[in-house]
């Protein structure tokens, strides 16, 4: 049959299984939005206020499912305004397909009106791009890109399309999704490697990451480490792969981690790190983390072997498959002593005051908003302060219920991400937690929170400064505070209100559970202006390039 290139860009994604696409329309994909429109009863449309929030929206909707995020933008600025987003997705090894419009293939070049070389910007940060200038490529050109973007270690990808392709009529043929490229087994000599490591160890620790969540792998996590009697850590990106009530979970690991966490790699023997990059967030010393220990890679990007820290066996290979054969094939062994030693290490929550009266402290509002909430809720974050508390606090139970840039740092991120999250679960509770700083980054999101009546809770820890860059100028820089207070007057209640959403303010202690508690029980988006102290740190804290020897656990916050 024949169809015109935006028909089979469409038709392309059906095929594809895509139900939501993200997107801002423009000159140069006012074919496709026309082809959206004639296809709009099977596939949604999300507009939302900036092609920035549409690339995190995508983003979110690949993290919180699993699937492939779509996001579409028009040429020249609507192009380069996802191209946050883009590195948001690569740095996090998440599978979206970015479409962007170009100008007819005949004005390439040429300093046309809106044209951009977006391919060639985005080439550092897409696992692949595309631009195809010949309508008969496209097909086939979609189909690789969501290919691409889901096999080996995800990643974005994305496809240009010159106005003309998207007119232009050719043969199409529907085709099955052909799904990602099948996974190399991991080699025998590297298995038996592992296994006979397990067997001679000591002191041995898990350290994993988004590898992890992104395979699926979470219940062979779980049996590696039960069978093998293993203390379990994990960088930012994996909470929620592991039980955060086990007796074997010691918390988050690096920079703000846990005491335990950070104790355990330091004295291990055996250091089983799996789909976990060594990040200067998590070993801030390359030499001075897990300095003891024979170091176990295993990971499905060879890339990061030795990319940060030496190691000792390069496991390649699918983590759900990897983990599974390791915690089949390996004897049960126990390591009470050892176990005992760093568990013993995990400190119960500080007490808080308990006066009403008292200002409202961030732990206790997440701590509440964790009591008040379902086990799947999904919580996406900013970038700052409330990140780590959140990390730190929050407790998740589920996997692919943190959405959160791990890698870039987006501040930002979390409103585009949360509506991503709420497009693909409209039953399910979505909560944003953010900074007064990162809000105010992406902040025009909370009218399509409005327009399309997302019933998404958004928390704003407001300390009225850039807390985290403040935290390190009161610690590195003899508290010279440049440039961290903007002296913003902004009425976050009113604001909400003038988006058409619902304000609500935590003041002090004694408003934070009834406050949340009506948050949670409206019908619709909720933002939430928590006052808190602008001298509230994130503890403990390692130094940048420092061990857990250098652990700060102690600040004055004044």
């Amino acid at each position: 049959m024949k169809r015109n290139g935006s028909d089979i860009l469409v038709e392309c994604l059906l095929e594809q299984g895509v139900d939501t696409v993200f997107g801002y329309p423009g000159g140069a994909v006012l074919n496709i939005y026309d082809a959206l429109y004639k296809y709009r009863d099977r596939i949604r449309h999300v507009l939302t206020a900036h092609e920035q929030g549409a690339s995190h929206a995508a983003d979110g909707f690949a993290r919180a499912t699993g699937r492939v995020g779509v996001c579409i933008a028009t040429s020249g600025p609507g192009a380069t305004n996802l191209v946050t987003g883009i590195a948001t997705a690569y740095m996090d090894s998440i599978p979206i397909v970015a479409v962007t419009g170009n100008v007819a293939v005949p004005l390439l070049g040429r300093d046309s009106f809106q044209e951009v070389d977006i391919t060639g910007i985005t080439m550092p940060i897409t696992k692949h791009n595309f631009i195809v200038k010949r309508v008969e490529d496209l097909a086939d050109t979609v189909r690789q890109a969501f290919r691409i973007a889901q096999s080996g270690r995800p990643g974005p990808v994305l496809i240009d399309l010159p106005k003309d392709i998207t007119a232009a009529v050719t043969e199409y043929e529907p085709r099955p999704a052909v799904g990602p490229r099948p996974h190399i087994p991991p080699k025998e000599e590297r298995l038996q490697m592992t296994l006979d490591r397990l067997k001679s160890c000591e002191r041995p620790l898990i350290y994993f990451g988004g590898g992890v969540i992104s395979s699926g792998a979470e219940a062979e996590l779980l049996a590696l480490a039960e069978g093998q009697d293993i203390p379990v850590c994990s960088s930012m990106m994996g909470l929620g792969g592991f039980p955060p009530d086990h007796r074997l979970w010691l918390g988050m690991v690096g920079m703000h981690g846990t005491l335990a966490a950070n104790r355990a790699a330091r004295e291990c023997d055996l250091l089983l790190a799996c789909g976990a990059r060594f990040s200067d967030r998590v070993a801030g010393s390359t030499t001075g983390f897990a300095p003891h220990a024979q170091v176990i890679h295993m990971d499905i990007d060879h890339a990061e072997f030795d990319k940060n820290v030496s190691v000792t066996v390069r496991l390649a290979g699918d983590l759900k498959e990897v983990l599974g054969t390791l915690a089949q094939r390996a004897d049960r062994r126990t390591h009470p002593v050892w176990v005992e030693q760093v568990t013993a290490l995990r400190r119960k929550a500080p007490c808080l005051s308990a006066s009403p009266e008292d200002p409202a402290d961030p732990l206790e509002i997440l701590r509440t908003l964790r009591r008040l909430t379902p086990d799947d809720t999904i919580v996406a974050t900013d970038v700052g302060q409330h990140q780590m508390w959140t990390a730190q606090h929050f407790e998740f139970r589920q996997p692919r219920t943190l959405l959160s840039s791990g890698g870039l740092g987006t501040m930002g991120y979390g409103l585009g991400a949360a509506i991503g999250a709420q497009a693909a679960f409209p039953d399910r509770r979505v909560v944003l937690v953010s900074g007064d700083g990162s809000i105010h980054m992406n902040l025009n999101e909370l009218t399509t929170l409005a327009s399309y009546n997302l019933p998404i809770v958004v928390v704003v820890m407001n300390n009225r400064v850039l807390g985290m860059v403040r935290q390190w100028q009161k610690v590195f820089y003899g508290r010279r505070f440049s440039a961290t207070d903007p002296h913003r007057k902004t009425d976050l209640v009113k604001l909400a209100e003038a988006f058409g959403c619902t304000g609500m303010r935590i003041s002090t202690a004694g408003d934070i559970e009834p406050v949340l508690q009506a948050a949670l029980e409206k019908n619709g988006p909720v933002l939430v202006d928590c006052q808190i102290s602008p001298d509230a740190n994130v503890l403990p804290m390692i130094p940048p390039g420092g061990t857990v020897e250098e652990i700060i656990e102690e600040m004055d916050e004044d």
